[in-house]
């Protein structure tokens, strides 16, 4: 995951020109504190133990041997790989290290090599995603696909499709089931559109990473156990990241197209919401339950997004600027009623 990230975050200097310097005063705020350095030995002790932790669940299922008792471990190594995947997410974000080469190599030992998710094509989304969240004409995540996020978009499908986004807010969760096969395969697609010398890496990358699972599974596990427990473990991986995901973007605002453009700081917080919780929310939801934050500093560290977030709120409350912050129940019930909502003119 490259740096490039960091260049699409920055403010806009197109908005309206009242409007412009309303983030500077918080931008100065956040590096008077230090928040913008760098927490490379926090992120060394993670990802050591992080390593650990993937490593004592491999020896587990060495141990177990040819049972189904096995399956009871696709859990946690879901919940580790969950972990794994918001490393890659950082690295991207120059959030760990400033030198460009060190966080590439971080993203493809665990993107592409850990996961099997490359991470080429996931930095070419979430940048753009970053540079427009939530804009239907610029942000991938809320393109047509399975799903459809605007009653414009409803209205051109048809067949099966049509009778998916009828019925999409029900079906979101069992979905996420097979997120973890999916992004897999769009990684393995997305090899075409890269050059040559780094497709041939994140190629390898990828195919070891099914030959090292593989190699695992059905050396440990009969056949029929072995397929029953990838299914099961990328089933829960999927539903894991993508709740982790969810709660972020989804049913907050859209910009309109056609309208005058945002500035950075409205661009990033209007359609962004938070997560309220404790530690363990941020360690389930991988920071991103501090996601206006993070949209307005991606390459904050981590651990300092639940510092800036008091700077952030009251900021945005002395220039009127609304600021989305729910439980966790409330924030996916918000987005499966969007989800509902643009649903139902076919309903």
């Amino acid at each position: 995951m490259s740096h490039a990230i960091l260049a699409v975050a920055e403010p806009t200097r197109d908005g309206a020109e009242n409007r412009g310097s309303d983030f500077a005063p918080l931008l100065r705020a956040v590096r008077a504190r230090g928040l913008l350095e760098r927490r490379t030995g926090w992120y060394a002790a993670g990802i050591t133990a992080n390593l650990l932790a993937l490593a004592a669940v491999v020896t587990g299922l060495v141990l177990l041997g040819d049972t189904w008792w096995t399956l009871a471990l696709a859990l946690p190594l879901a919940v580790l790989w969950a972990r794994t995947a918001f490393v890659g997410h950082d690295a991207g974000h120059a959030q760990i290290t400033g030198d460009r080469r060190a966080a590439r190599a971080l993203g493809l030992l665990h993107g592409n090599l850990l996961l099997g998710m490359n991470e080429a094509w996931w930095n070419d989304k979430h940048v753009r995603h970053h540079a427009n969240p939530n804009h239907i004409d610029k942000d991938p995540d809320v393109g047509v696909g399975a799903l459809v996020w605007t009653q414009k978009q409803a209205a051109q499908r048809e067949g099966f499709a049509r009778w998916l986004t009828r019925n999409q807010a029900r079906l979101f969760f069992p979905m996420l089931l097979l997120e973890g096969i999916a992004l897999k395969v769009s990684g393995f697609q997305y090899l075409k559109r890269q050059p040559l010398r780094e497709r041939a890496l994140s190629a390898f990358l990828l195919i070891a990473h099914l030959g090292l699972y593989a190699a695992l599974l059905f050396t440990v596990l009969s056949p029929g156990k072995a397929v029953v427990f990838a299914l099961v473990h990328h089933a829960l991986f999927g539903l894991h990241l993508g709740m982790a995901f969810a709660p972020n973007h989804k049913g907050m605002e859209m910009p309109d197209p056609d309208e005058e453009r945002w500035d950075h700081l409205r661009r990033q917080v209007l359609t962004s919401r938070n997560v309220r919780g404790a530690a363990l929310t941020d360690w389930l939801l991988g920071g991103l339950n501090y996601q206006i934050e993070h949209h307005l500093f991606p390459s904050m560290p981590r651990p300092h997004l639940r510092l800036a977030q008091p700077l952030v709120r009251a900021h945005c409350e002395a220039i009127g600027l609304p600021y989305t912050e729910t439980g966790a129940v409330e924030s996916y019930r918000q987005a499966l009623t969007h989800m509902h909502e643009v649903g139902a003119p076919l309903r």
